[in-house]
């Protein structure tokens, strides 16, 4: 017998928003065998709508909510929606942390249906004066400290993640992730104000690629013992293997495509799926089998979108990345008002870059240093011609890789007694090497800070002496 919890995303003001998949998943669950019954089904009902409620607590009050469960084995399941994947990540993160503080039951397996792990672009401008304006509609606030950990770039998602991918691997402690999104909008419920919720790319509220926990942490800097000549070399490194899987046709929300509201079928059966998972080995076979799955969603990238009487729109379902970049020197200062310009080819060239491979780029508004660049992963890795279903018609002709890639950074301060200097990545780099379809890359960018002696000196003349006006000198070694 499974003890299964659910929990849902921002804003949610009525359990409604489950819609039909608890029932569904339980009927489905007694045809195939699954041992759940619907007395261990539990929704939650959490509050994100209030402005002083915080991420950090959602998770005491979700800890202390967990006491209601009567377990014989002190596990249970967790199935959640958007923005309810960070909250349990956070508690796992807690509970880990703090294991006295926190509850000591142990999750076993966490199923993420369009979870927003990097957050999402949305969050912005739900903080802004419309998403008040919706919210007050609602009779609601609009959860302004949920949307600042909801920010593309923050710190709160950031921590986050990059433990998770410093972190050990938790299918080896019996610990089983996964994620389930969808791979496009419900273009019904496009949003002609915001061109975000039509996004290819994304389900219409989450990018694909900021749900994916495959992630990876790469920092740009000056390599140890490296001479002092502005080179950043590129280091890498990659998050545990996560269970990950398109459900096609789905979308973040609405009766007819939502991923939970409307419980496709294929989202219950993978749900099923993942909840057999009962050890490492049958987790890595899950892994390799929606990798496969994925790939033949990739492989089918062609939608149409009826326009009435118009003749049907095209969108090219590329896989994307997202780049989180953020800009400091090695002393840990932010690079304010920095520029990262991207370059490909040898001798490197901005112009060089694949037509359409930047398809967005939003700043963080509490960090400014913080950027998050969407691109078309497709585009500059190289594809191969996309013709419509019948074969006949080009769509887009093949596009080949433009690589190398590489970057130069322009800091806002090039002179004075503290500064930086213009840095760019090492010839034998290719930062493509640190991006990954439908994934998040976190990209440190670590700047020399150039100390001149001029800051700090020794004299031995006793008369008064003024260095309001300091000769800067050499830059200290």
């Amino acid at each position: 017998m499974t003890t299964l919890v659910f929990v849902h995303g921002w804003s949610v003001s009525n359990t409604s928003t489950y819609g039909a998949l608890p029932q569904r998943l339980q009927q489905q669950a007694a045809a195939q065998g699954v041992p759940l019954r619907v007395a261990d089904l539990w929704l939650s009902e959490y509050v994100s709508f209030d402005d002083t409620v915080t991420m950090g607590d959602i998770v005491r009050a979700f800890d202390h909510a967990l006491r209601d469960l009567e377990l014989g084995d002190a596990s249970f399941a967790c199935i959640t929606h958007s923005t309810g994947g960070p909250v349990v990540r956070e508690w796992l993160r807690a509970q880990r942390e703090r294991p006295g503080a926190f509850n000591a039951l142990r999750l076993t397996h966490l199923m993420m249906l369009a979870p927003a792990n990097f957050g999402s672009a949305l969050a912005q401008l739900g903080k802004g004066v419309l998403g008040r304006l919706r919210a007050w509609a609602d009779g609601v606030e609009p959860g302004q400290r949920i949307l600042d950990w909801l920010e593309l770039g923050s710190a709160e998602s950031l921590s986050l993640n990059l433990d998770h991918i410093h972190g050990d691997d938790p299918a080896r402690r019996g610990q089983f992730l996964f994620v389930l999104t969808g791979d496009r909008p419900d273009r019904s419920l496009y949003d002609h104000i915001n061109s975000y919720t039509g996004e290819d790319g994304s389900d219409g509220v989450v990018r694909i690629a900021a749900a994916n926990l495959n992630a990876r942490h790469a920092v740009l800097a000056r390599a140890d013992g490296a001479p002092a000549d502005n080179t950043l070399a590129l280091h890498l490194v990659s998050a545990p293997r996560s269970a990950f899987k398109l459900i096609a046709g789905a979308a973040h929300s609405g009766e007819a495509q939502g991923i939970m509201a409307a419980a496709p079928a294929e989202t219950v059966d993978a749900l099923l799926r993942c909840l057999r998972v009962a050890d490492a080995a049958d987790y890595a076979r899950l892994c390799d089998a929606f990798e496969a799955e994925n790939a033949r969603r990739d492989a089918d990238k062609v939608e149409h979108e009826s326009v009435g009487p118009f003749p049907a729109r095209v969108h090219i379902h590329d896989p994307r990345s997202l780049v989180i970049v953020r800009l400091g020197d090695e002393s840990g200062e932010p690079l304010i008002g920095s520029r990262l310009l991207l370059t490909a080819g040898d001798p490197p060239n901005p112009d060089w870059l694949p037509q359409g491979f930047l398809l967005d780029r939003q700043a963080n508004s509490r960090q400014r240093h913080v950027v998050s660049l969407f691109l078309n992963h497709a585009l500059l890795a190289g594809t191969p011609r996309v013709a419509d279903p019948a074969g006949r018609r080009t769509l887009r002709a093949a596009v080949k890789a433009h690589r190398p890639y590489g970057a130069t950074v322009q800091p806002a301060l090039l002179q004075g007694l503290v500064h930086h200097a213009i840095a760019r990545t090492a010839a034998g780099d290719d930062l493509l090497h640190m991006l990954g379809p439908h994934q998040a890359t976190v990209l440190d960018v670590v700047l020399p800070r150039h100390v001149h002696e001029g800051v700090f000196r020794l004299t031995r003349r006793l008369a008064p002496e003024d260095f309001r006006h300091p000769v800067p000198g050499p830059v200290i070694a």
